[in-house]
């Protein structure tokens, strides 16, 4: 992809396509021109600013919580020594003092109990150190796996389609001025502050254009109704309403004065003080140990305490309602299963994930 700057930090190799290789500043600044990168700025320089008020204020830093955060991240990622954390970092072009750093501005950001009014500052205006922290915090928190992900999908939609017609390209362009805000004239003004030029453009335009056709070609109703069959347990949905509770006891006890007494859920959540909630969510956001459980219950049934955390839960179903495709929640989780299949198999062939892979090794 044609730049016209280098910013330190961002030339780690996140992906090939054919004999190409793309960057992490090719991932980022293909998701500006998305438009799907402005909240995650928008957080980052929240957390930047909190961590400067944790400055003049003099706020101490809760060290436990800190290594707690971070041994949480080794354990997900199965980083079991200093050593192979060192590797992992060094292996996406970070060091143990960014790691430190992130988790100590993750700490002040929830720290800071005052609003913070962070500098509206551009992406493309920001100072080089600014774009490298921003680098490490979508590192860190798996956003630029995300973003490279989707890279890696719109390179393979290119590859894979034929050449995007004149009017789809026009139709793409219409919508990187709307999403930006900016008009034909200030085009230019826009590329040289994100440090690129018209042919990178072009590319991102040929790019989304290939993409949205394989979409459009994609998401048919057939392909979605045919995907709900399959998909009918998984997507139903559930409406209960749920006590947390402390132990296992108050919850039993709890259990007992909803069959026994006949108290309703919400009375016994007053009388005991308990938080009470009446939540709705698809049988595949469960934990699989627990979606059996809420499978066989019926409407009405009120299931046996479940442990959370530190507590437990007592939940009682009020519906079970079989999938639609009308319903936007439903018509989303079937359109990504649909995209991720497609797209698997196009960037498997055209396409090589780099991002995290070991450097060779220098004479």
């Amino acid at each position: 992809m044609a730049t016209t700057e280098s910013v330190s930090g961002l030339d780690l190799v996140v992906c090939t396509c054919g004999k190409q290789e793309y960057t992490a500043r090719d991932a980022i600044d293909a998701a500006i021109f998305r438009g799907e990168l402005g909240v995650k700025w928008k957080e980052f320089l929240d957390e930047v600013e909190a961590e400067k008020r944790a400055d003049e204020l003099d706020l101490d830093l809760d060290e436990s919580a800190i290594s707690s955060a971070a041994e949480a991240f080794r354990y997900e990622y199965d980083l079991i020594t200093a050593e192979e954390t060192e590797a992992w970092l060094a292996n996406r072009g970070l060091t143990f003092d960014d790691f430190s750093d992130y988790f100590t501005r993750q700490y002040y950001a929830t720290a800071i109990r005052e609003n913070v009014v962070s500098d509206e500052v551009e992406y493309q205006c920001a100072s080089s150190d600014l774009r490298r922290s921003f680098l490490t915090e979508l590192i860190l928190s798996g956003d630029l796996d995300r973003i490279t992900t989707d890279l890696m999908a719109h390179l393979a939609a290119r590859c894979a389609g034929e050449e995007p017609t004149p009017e789809a390209i026009s139709a793409e362009e219409r919508k990187f001025l709307g999403r930006n805000s900016i008009k034909p004239a200030q085009r230019a003004n826009w590329l040289e502050k994100l440090g690129r030029d018209s042919k990178w453009l072009d590319e991102m335009l040929a790019m989304e254009a290939a993409y949205r056709t394989h979409c459009d070609r994609l998401l048919v109703p057939e392909a979605r109704q045919h995907e709900l069959m399959a998909l009918r347990l998984p997507l139903t949905r559930f409406e209960i309403e749920v006590i947390e509770l402390e132990s296992h006891d108050a919850a039993k006890e709890a259990l007992f004065c909803v069959q026994q007494d006949g108290m309703s859920m919400e009375e016994v959540a007053a009388e005991g003080r308990y938080p009470y909630r009446r939540p709705e969510f698809l049988l595949e956001d469960l934990p699989v140990d627990v979606q059996q459980r809420f499978l066989n219950a019926s409407a009405g049934n009120v299931l046996e305490p479940i442990a959370r955390g530190d507590g437990f839960e007592l939940c009682r179903v009020l519906a079970k309602i079989e999938p639609h495709a009308d319903d936007p929640t439903v018509k989303l989780r079937i359109d990504q299963r649909l995209l991720d299949r497609h797209f698997s198999e196009l960037k498997s062939k055209y396409t090589q994930w780099r991002l995290g892979s070991v450097a060779p090794a220098k004479e």
